[in-house]
């Protein structure tokens, strides 16, 4: 079925049928009318796998899908225009430009934690671009994956952009075509695979990963603010099982009791005593991903370091805000990505010790800065290397689209958003075009002492050299 779906899909893509702007335009507006149209199927298949409360579907996967479509859609003539760009003086007289082309076939295998916007966000690109494309929406969302399987064909072209299901089997029959192009959402063991597998063909490859992604918080800030931001971009981004979601939080000992009676007060005010019970939450995704993040709690020396938190409802995957201080560096918590609704306070003497910290551990794919010292705040940016960085706020970068979104490091490599998707998935040709004149007679052998000497001068942009070569010396015996 995988090399049926391909071959389809190089048929579709070498008759042209993908390159116009029209049909471009048309798949996007599609899509946009989808979105209108569905929203209240979309809304319930995300509650349906993950509990997903309306409003925090309509806010970080509907509105920022539809508005992703639309930004692409105003954008997408001008982005299409060759750039003209100067011509060198050795290649005088000629015209230059870049030429954006579509890569080909492309597939994109989303992820479960956002199962909409990650999956149509990269769709939008590649569509902008000019390509076909094959959508592997996760099975570990199953309601939103069957729900694109079933609306995609009615709203866009069925022939250029197709949705295969499944698991791993799969998944792995789609890894074993050749691709144009593979852009995949997920973990870093999975990314692997799919490096290696798009290896074989020479396939380049976008990967959107995740990371630790820390939060430093200066004792010079407006602490409520900061708080409220920190706990709904852990906690009201999926129940911290997001990739840009804070993972923990660095501060001063001095500091440390005064931000987590913070973090007590508005976790109570936005979740309730018995947060358990919270409409605001996101349940876990499965019991598999709800045993993990009950593991990294239980271990014997981070049990007794919760200060908040840490009631769970296996029945319903749920586990409470929970908040934990000092923790030992080379504890599982500590090492790997949280992904869940855990977050470990670590202490330092002075807040500038926070950047060796994050520095010792892989490239985040966000990495988060509450200060209103801008000396901290230019450091900060200058020597901490992350995918993405947010200051005095958390997530929301993602939302502006004139801003790249994607990791480094092991938090990924490639990136989209905007203009930056459709650049992900083209190919910047470089075109010279020259007329029939401005012949230079040096640039062909024999190569004499005098042809050397103007061939010399034209490389080092001498205009005398050029001069000489265009008046066609030295001269050639005929």
């Amino acid at each position: 079925m995988a090399e049926e779906t391909v071959r389809e899909l190089r048929a579709s893509f070498a008759a042209g049928r993908t390159r116009p702007a029209e049909w471009r335009a048309e798949q996007l507006k599609g899509l946009i009318r989808m979105i209108d149209e569905k929203e209240a199927e979309i809304s319930a298949a995300l509650h349906e796998d993950l509990a997903k409360p309306h409003m925090e579907s309509y806010l970080h996967e509907i509105s920022l899908t539809k508005s992703s479509c639309k930004f692409a859609l105003n954008g997408l003539k001008n982005w299409m225009k060759p750039e003209k760009i100067p011509a060198s003086i050795t290649t005088f007289p000629s015209s230059a430009q870049i030429v954006p082309e579509p890569l080909g076939v492309v597939l994109i295998i989303s992820a479960w934690n956002y199962p909409f916007i990650l999956s149509i966000d990269p769709v939008i690109g590649a569509i902008a671009a000019g390509n076909a494309v094959v959508l592997k929406p996760s099975e570990i969302a199953p309601a939103t994956s069957s729900l694109l399987a079933k609306l995609l064909p009615e709203y866009v072209d069925n022939s250029c952009i197709k949705v295969v299901e499944g698991g791993v089997p799969e998944t792995t029959a789609l890894l074993e075509q050749r691709w144009d192009k593979i852009f995949y959402t997920g973990n870093g063991t999975v990314a692997r695979i799919v490096m290696a597998a798009a290896s074989k063909h020479l396939t380049p490859v976008a990967l959107e990963l995740g990371g630790k992604c820390p939060v430093v918080v200066d004792s010079n800030v407006d602490l409520h603010v900061a708080v409220k931001r920190i706990v709904v971009g852990k906690w009201g981004c999926n129940n911290g099982q997001a990739c840009i979601a804070p993972d923990y939080i660095i501060t001063t000992k001095s500091f440390a009791p005064e931000l987590v009676a913070s973090l007590k007060r508005v976790l109570v005010r936005f979740y309730g005593e018995n947060p358990l019970q919270s409409a605001d939450l996101s349940r876990i995704v499965n019991s598999k991903q709800f045993k993990r993040l009950q593991d990294l709690i239980e271990e014997k020396r981070v049990a007794d370091k919760i200060v908040y938190g840490g009631e769970a409802d296996e029945e319903q995957l749920k586990i409470a805000p929970t908040l934990l201080l000092d923790v030992p560096q080379d504890s599982a918590i500590m090492t790997g990505e949280i992904f869940g609704p855990l977050l470990p306070i670590v202490t330092v003497e002075k807040i500038e010790e926070s950047f060796d910290l994050i520095n010792a551990k892989p490239k985040p794919l966000a990495a988060y800065l509450f200060t209103k010292n801008k000396k901290l705040q230019e450091e900060f940016v200058a020597n901490v290397p992350a995918g993405g960085m947010l200051v005095n706020d958390t997530v929301l970068h993602l939302a502006n689209p004139y801003m790249p979104f994607g990791g480094v490091g092991d938090s990924g490599m490639g990136c989209y958003h905007g203009k930056f998707g459709f650049d992900c998935f083209s190919h910047k040709k470089g075109v010279l075009i020259r007329g029939f004149g401005g012949e230079a007679n040096a640039r062909y052998p024999p190569y004499t002492t005098e042809k050397q000497k103007i061939l010399r001068g034209l490389i080092n942009g001498s205009f005398i050299a050029l001069i000489l070569a265009l008046l066609g010396f030295p001269r050639e015996k005929r």
